[in-house]
């Protein structure tokens, strides 16, 4: 967390699910700055509707097995990240 920039503690606004936007959306195969950036989307968007409509989706993306591993087919590694301007 001491290495997120300001605009990525934004995710921190809500508290953590079993599951996300960014999960339903890409999940491992998503950069990092891509699924905080759709975490932020989802702090933005938070609705009733919008968490129905995650957890709908989710059971599907369990099953179709898809961005389960990172690009690559492992686990990616953050420190590889692009460096981001921290605060």
């Amino acid at each position: 967390m001491d290495q997120y920039t300001r605009r990525q503690r934004r995710r921190l606004e809500v508290k953590p699910g079993l599951t996300g936007w960014a999960q339903v959306n890409g999940r491992n195969a998503l950069s990092w700055e891509e699924r905080i950036e759709l975490d932020i989307w989802y702090v933005d968007h938070r609705s009733p509707m919008l968490d129905f409509q995650i957890l709908v989706r989710t059971p599907w993306a369990m099953i179709e097995s898809t961005g389960i591993y990172g690009r690559g087919g492992v686990t990616q590694d953050l420190s590889r990240d692009s460096e981001d301007d921290h605060v």
